[in-house]
C-alpha cells in the first residue's frame, strides 16, 4: 500500500514536471516573440522560466530517487557478499533519506525567512524559489523509506513510468 502511494506521488511529479516543461517552453517562446517580433521584451518571462526550471528539476530529482536513478556505489556493491550488499544498500538509501530531510528542513527555513520579499518581475514571494526543494526533500525521504522497506522485504520496486 505504501509503495502504491509512493508510486502515485512519483507519477504525479512526472506529470507536474511535464506541465512545468510546457510552461518553460511557453515562457521562453513568448520572450523570444516579444523580443524579436514585438520589439518589447517581457521581463516576467525569463523569471517565470527560471522558476519553472526549479520546479521541474526538483520533481525530477525526487522521481530519480524513487526509481533509483541517483548515484549509488553499485560497482562496489557487486563485489560485496549478499548480506553485506543488503546492508550497504540500506545504508545508501538511509543516507539519501537523511540528505532529503536536511534539504527539506533547510529549504523550508529559507522559504520562511525570505517569504516577505517579492520577486519584482513576477510579483510573488521570493520564498516560492525554495518551495520545490523543500517538497522534493520530503519526497526523497518518503521514497528512501520505500526503498528500505522493499529491501527488508526482499522485493523490487516497480518503476514509476510503467
Amino acid at each position: 500500500m505504501y509503495s502504491r502511494f509512493c508510486r502515485a506521488l512519483a507519477r504525479a511529479c512526472m506529470v507536474l514536471g511535464i506541465v512545468g516543461l510546457v510552461a518553460v517552453i511557453c515562457a521562453v517562446s513568448w520572450q523570444v516573440f516579444g523580443r524579436y517580433i514585438l520589439n518589447s521584451t517581457p521581463t516576467w518571462a525569463e523569471s517565470l522560466a527560471l522558476l519553472m526550471v526549479l520546479y521541474v528539476t526538483m520533481f525530477g530529482v525526487a522521481v530519480g530517487v524513487r526509481d533509483a536513478g541517483h548515484i549509488g556505489l553499485e560497482s562496489l556493491l557487486v563485489l560485496a557478499p549478499p548480506r553485506l550488499r543488503l546492508k550497504l544498500e540500506m545504508l545508501i538509501h538511509g543516507l539519501v533519506g537523511l540528505f532529503g530531510a536536511a534539504m527539506a528542513w533547510n529549504c523550508a527555513y529559507l522559504a520562511e525567512s525570505v517569504w516577505s520579499y517579492r520577486l519584482p518581475t513576477l510579483f510573488i514571494s521570493e520564498g516560492w524559489k525554495y518551495v520545490p526543494p523543500s517538497f522534493a526533500g520530503v519526497l526523497i525521504v518518503l521514497f528512501s523509506i520505500e526503498h528500505i522497506l522493499a529491501l527488508a522485504q526482499g522485493r523490487e520496486l516497480e518503476p514509476s513510468w510503467t
